[in-house]
């Protein structure tokens, strides 16, 4: 079986979706299946220095890399146009069994869906939450106008679409599609466990050894819902706690979040960590005492997924699709999206340090039991190979 996975790009600054078809693709071809990913060398506001209309292997993953189209209107550059991508689909999508297409609203991924109608190439779609209420919401006129004129065909013409959890799933119903749907939840790469990595995180940070932290990793943007966390945490001075912010975002947006900080009194307990990987970002994961994300809308949320399988348990707000996960084996907080909230629930962490380290124990073992990449990569193969199947 041969597999094509098109998204616009792969770098880790553009967050989750690109970490994830890597994890995906590496997981299926384990699983002996011949897929590859079909790409550009988009890296945000710069390019990737890597070969372009060859093969190659990037992050251990075969992977066609192809020119984006850089104007200086940053709007224009995100929608990363390819000409080079479209010829190379025009020629050769016709090798694949089956195309697995990343996001939506996007140059590479609608042309992808495009050329495989015409090609009669079978294909799915998972569309990384941009099919959410609160996504649609965003841009909204743009969005209506690309979706009633391209993306509705695109999508009502996909096998399936893939969603990553049932809130999701439900969002999407709303939308009356004809494509079926089905859901699979992201697998996780379990990091190696960092020995004394609590002790660790305190050292590089210089604090005290006993010094909670609680920790934001995430794209820096409004949907992750910091105007409602940093109002929060400035409600509770009066204890003892470190915050750290670790990710990136627009200039703009990283100059709002550092006025919130000092508007709410906490700017002189936080740390703003910027953008982390690897190891770095293992030790903050792993060495903090509570992770908190306060988004609107997040259809998985695998940074979340990480800090649990980690052994640190979650503040999440019901807009992340994990909140489920969350509350079913009680390893962590779901307050509402409220600045009111959300500050009981990091009181009752503050206070409460036995029941939150008991909290990490059991989330470690569940998450490391339920979510890996080989499990989701076997009902994967399952799912194309009944497509194909039913297709020809």
């Amino acid at each position: 079986m041969k597999v094509l996975h098109v998204i616009p790009s792969v770098p880790q600054v553009r967050g989750g979706p690109s970490l994830v078809v890597l994890d995906m693709v590496k997981a299926l071809r384990t699983n002996n299946v011949d897929a590859e990913i079909a790409t550009t060398n988009d890296n945000g506001d710069c390019l990737l220095d890597v070969p372009l209309q060859k093969l190659i292997q990037y992050k251990q993953v075969p992977i066609w890399f192809f020119s984006r189209f850089s104007p200086t209107v940053k709007t224009v550059r995100e929608y990363a146009f390819s000409w080079q991508l479209t010829a190379w689909l025009w020629d050769n999508i016709s090798q694949y069994d089956i195309l697995h297409i990343h996001a939506i609203f996007s140059y590479a991924s609608t042309m992808a869906m495009a050329i495989a109608r015409l090609k009669n190439v079978p294909y799915i779609v998972i569309p990384h939450g941009l099919l959410s209420e609160w996504s649609l919401q965003q841009s909204t006129c743009k969005k209506q106008i690309y979706m009633r004129l391209i993306e509705q065909a695109n999508l009502n013409h996909s096998q399936a679409i893939h969603l990553t959890s049932q809130l999701e799933q439900q969002e999407v119903a709303q939308l009356e599609l004809s494509a079926p749907s089905f859901v699979l939840p992201h697998g996780l790469s379990h990091p190696p466990q960092i020995t004394h990595a609590r002790s660790l995180l305190r050292q590089h940070l210089n604090l005290p050894a006993d010094e909670p932290i609680i920790l934001f990793l995430s794209r820096l943007h409004p949907k992750k819902g910091l105007d409602y966390l940093i109002p929060a945490l400035g409600k509770l001075t009066h204890h003892r706690f470190t915050f750290v912010v670790a990710g990136s975002g627009s200039q703009e947006y990283e100059a709002e979040i550092e006025l919130a900080l000092v508007s709410n009194g906490i700017r002189d307990r936080t740390y703003i960590a910027g953008f982390v990987a690897g190891e770095t970002k293992n030790l903050f994961i792993q060495g903090s005492d509570l992770f908190a994300l306060t988004s609107h809308a997040e259809n998985f949320g695998l940074a979340v997924l990480e800090a649990l399988a980690g052994g640190v348990p979650v503040l999440v707000t019901p807009g992340v699709a994990l909140a489920a996960i969350v509350q079913k084996y009680q390893i962590g907080y779901v307050p509402e999206l409220d600045v009111l909230a959300i500050a009981k629930d990091i009181e009752e962490y503050l206070t409460h340090p036995q029941e939150v380290k008991d909290m990490g124990d059991r989330a470690r073992q569940i998450i490391r039991e339920q979510y890996t990449w080989d499990k989701v990569a076997a009902k994967m193969v399952e799912i194309y190979q009944g497509i194909i199947f039913n297709y020809k």
